[in-house]
C-alpha cells in the first residue's frame, strides 16, 4: 500500500527548513551579522532568483561548538534555538534568506522570552543590514588595498 503525502496544514508551515551541507554554511559566512548575549545570527540572500524547485522558506542552519557544553546541554540549547525560530519566522524572516544561529552558553540559561525577543530584533538587523555591504568590503576600500 502507498503512502500518500501529508496535506501542509497551518501547523506544517511552522517547521524550520534547516541548511545540511556545510557549503552552505560557508556562503552564508559573507552576509550580514548580528550578535547578542545568547547568539550570533549570519544571514544572506539565496539569490536562486525564484528557481523552479527552490525553497519558498527561509532556512536556518544551527551550529553549537563543544565549547558550550556537554552534547546534553548542545542538544538542549539546539531544541530552544529551533523553537524561537518557529515563533518568529513568520514575521521576521525572509522568504529568500539562509540564515545560520552560532550558540553560545547564556542561549541555556536565558528566559525563553527574552531568547525570542533577541532573535526577532536580531533577524530585523540583518534583513536590513544585508542590503549595504559589510565594512571593510566597499569598492573604495578595495582599491586602497591594491595600491
Amino acid at each position: 500500500m502507498a503512502k500518500t503525502p501529508a496535506k501542509a496544514t497551518a501547523g506544517s508551515l511552522s517547521r524550520v527548513v534547516t541548511l545540511k551541507r556545510r557549503a552552505e554554511f560557508q556562503r552564508i559566512r559573507k552576509g550580514a551579522r548580528w550578535a547578542t548575549p545568547a547568539f550570533v545570527l549570519e544571514a544572506k540572500e539565496r539569490g536562486d532568483g525564484g528557481r523552479e524547485g527552490a525553497a519558498p522558506h527561509p532556512r536556518f542552519g544551527f551550529t553549537i561548538t563543544r565549547q558550550v557544553g556537554k552534547a546534553v546541554d548542545r542538544n538542549r540549547i539546539r531544541r530552544r534555538l529551533k523553537a524561537a525560530v518557529r515563533n518568529v519566522q513568520r514575521d521576521h524572516a525572509r522568504a529568500d534568506f539562509d540564515y545560520v544561529v552560532i550558540a553560545r552558553r547564556s542561549a541555556l540559561e536565558q528566559a525563553f522570552g527574552a531568547l525570542v525577543a533577541e532573535l526577532a530584533t536580531a533577524l530585523d538587523r540583518v534583513n536590513s543590514a544585508a542590503k549595504r555591504p559589510r565594512r571593510g568590503s566597499t569598492a573604495r576600500n578595495l582599491q586602497e588595498r591594491k595600491t
